[in-house]
């Protein structure tokens, strides 16, 4: 039976308190010096349990729907890049309990602090043996690593011998795994010129004997839990959720944008020709942005609509294929907006210290994701 959220009455905007976000804001900058969130941040997250956003209330989650959780992520990302970057990958990993055998699942959610994070790189292999797996490999790009309570990672199934496992179409056997911290090796590797707070540290596990529990399948077939986010499919979800970092950066990027220019007008007067000339390029992206992120809601509605109802086949595969093309253009366009503007920020925007440069620096680094190129 569908929730109120899961029918599709999620409100337009997602709301946090001012005094909230002023405190998460004002955090930015010791987190980038630090190179991963405040404690003062993640006590927020954990309160406001937002690295469970898909988790079922049952286990302590706030159980959202898509559209929902998608624009609270924007919403933080127009904050912080840092802060919506790790709260969007570690409660988009954090999903996995709905495909996790519901006995290991409660045990690691009796812990407040619980979040899950890793790579969805297959650069690892799990052998079969007798009473589970032995798992070997190293992965990239673990968000929010020193405060990960489990480590995800894609392998390759192969026998005790390293031949590979195939399907029946021949292809090579990929399953994830989970691990707990300490399992894992940290590699504090994480050297970006933006996304600094998010830590994105890499990991190593070596000969690590697991049950055969600790594998599972990121297929809607094998969800463990009757829940609709479980049924949307991996991938559209991923491109959904990545994009709307990218736009809220882009809108705080805008925003800083007009303050600067405001501050500009003054200092050189209302009439000078340079200064109208950037608040009409100004204007135009706003409104730009504004149309492209209506598209993009109104698609992910859709394809939303399409698992609440259980329309399948071509119409369902459609409405996902068209999320991924929405997600990249809008990625695509916001991301060209902030290089047309940054000239104009001169020596403000050039300082690595203020607002604006961070920014920048936080949207071109998350361009380098995979799924946004």
């Amino acid at each position: 039976m569908a929730s109120t959220k899961d029918s599709m009455s999620e409100p337009d905007t997602v709301k946090i308190p001012v005094a909230l976000e002023a405190l998460l804001a004002n955090e930015a900058a010791d987190a980038e010096r630090q190179g991963t969130l405040t404690d003062r941040q993640l006590e927020i997250i954990y309160a406001q349990k937002w690295f469970k956003l898909f988790v079922p209330k049952s286990l302590g989650g706030l159980e959202l729907g898509l559209v929902e959780a998608l624009q609270l992520e924007e919403h933080l990302a127009r904050i912080d890049g840092s802060l919506g970057w790790t709260v969007t990958l570690c409660s988009g990993a954090t999903m996995f309990v709905g495909f996790l055998e519901k006995e290991v699942a409660g045990p690691l959610f009796e812990n407040r602090q619980v979040c899950f994070g890793g790579s969805g790189m297959a650069s690892g292999t799990a052998a079969l043996i007798d009473d589970g797996y032995l798992v070997s490999g190293d992965w990239k790009y673990a968000t929010g690593a020193p405060h990960l309570s489990v480590f995800t990672a894609n392998c390759r199934l192969v026998q005790d011998d390293g031949t590979a496992l195939l399907d029946g179409d021949g292809r090579e056997l990929v399953r994830s795994f989970f691990f707990l911290p300490g399992e894992v090796v940290l590699n504090a590797d994480w050297h970006t010129m933006g996304l600094v707070a998010t830590a994105g540290h890499s990991f190593r596990v070596a000969q690590a004997k697991v049950p055969k529990n600790r594998c599972f399948h990121l297929v809607p077939e094998a969800a463990t839990i009757d829940h609709l986010i479980y049924r949307y499919p991996f991938l559209p979800f991923a491109e959904a959720t990545l994009a709307v970092n990218t736009l809220g950066m882009v809108q705080h990027f805008l925003s800083l944008c007009q303050k600067h220019m405001a501050r500009k007008k003054m200092a050189l007067g209302h009439d000078a020709p340079m200064p109208a000339l950037e608040w009409q390029l100004l204007g135009t992206c706003v409104g730009q942005l504004a149309d492209l992120r209506t598209k993009f809601y109104e698609v992910v509605r859709q394809s939303w609509e399409a698992v609440v109802l259980g329309t399948d086949g071509h119409e369902a595969n459609a409405l996902f294929g068209r999320v991924g093309q929405q997600s990249r253009l809008l990625v695509k366009e916001a991301r060209e907006m902030a290089f047309r503007l940054f000239p104009y920020m001169g020596m403000y925007g050039a300082d690595p210290s203020s607002d604006i440069n961070r920014v920048w620096r936080d949207i071109f680094t998350a361009s380098q994701h995979t799924l946004l190129r």
